[in-house]
């Protein structure tokens, strides 16, 4: 069975330093033998949740855009490394919606599917944005996969980040650390091993 991970460019200019991150973790995935396609969100405007809970109804949100089409790969997919330069020490608001939208009407497409974060930046801001981004993961039961720095890299323009040595070995160890789990999540379905049957149970708070 063939293993797909969809790394998800979050930035507006597709070829920019965002881009390059993601290319360093895509082509140590596929060095592993795992299967990647590129998914550029765009950068035309994007509208935000409006939380009319109409996807509750029909399935996908009601906003038949860019998500939609997303959430229907994320359903055969098996990860996920989710790519944003950084804003205001902050994700970009763009991907930021696509997220909400993406994770609130589909959420069961991501659970137990392993994912990472990825961060490009001029300067700093990044361990903010790394923050944002890994709640979203971790209330879907999504395994984070992790690398040996955090997963950012610097530079202004796609070729400085070809010089951060250090950032771009942090992104093909996140493409090695993915393709072994990735690895050991097919082993345990082929021993009949399945994820965790988790309850979730709402509190709401109240004065």
């Amino acid at each position: 069975m063939a293993v797909k991970v969809l790394p998800v460019n979050g930035s507006s200019r597709k070829e920019g330093c965002t881009g390059a991150g993601l290319r360093e973790v895509a082509r140590a995935l596929q060095k592993e033998g795992i299967e990647t396609e590129g998914f550029f969100i765009g950068n035309k405007p994007l509208p935000d949740c409006t939380a009319c809970h109409r996807c509750r109804e029909l399935g996908r949100c009601v906003f038949d855009d860019i998500v939609n089409e997303f959430v229907e790969k994320a359903k055969v997919a098996d990860g996920f490394v989710f790519g944003s330069p950084v804003y205001f020490a902050h994700p970009s608001g763009r991907l930021l919606a696509f997220m909400d939208r993406a994770f609130y009407s589909g959420g069961g497409a991501f659970a137990f599917k392993p994912v990472a974060a990825v961060l490009s930046a001029r300067r700093a801001g990044t361990t903010a944005s790394f923050d944002v981004r890994n709640k979203y993961f971790t209330i879907c039961s999504m395994p984070v996969v992790s690398s040996t720095y955090w997963n950012h890299v610097y530079g202004a323009q796609p070729e400085e980040v070809a010089e951060d040595k250090e950032g771009c070995v942090t992104m093909t160890n996140i493409g090695k650390n993915m393709a072994w789990l990735l690895k050991c999540l097919e082993l345990g379905k082929m021993n009949g091993l399945p994820h965790p049957d988790n309850e979730k149970v709402p509190t709401n708070f109240i004065r």
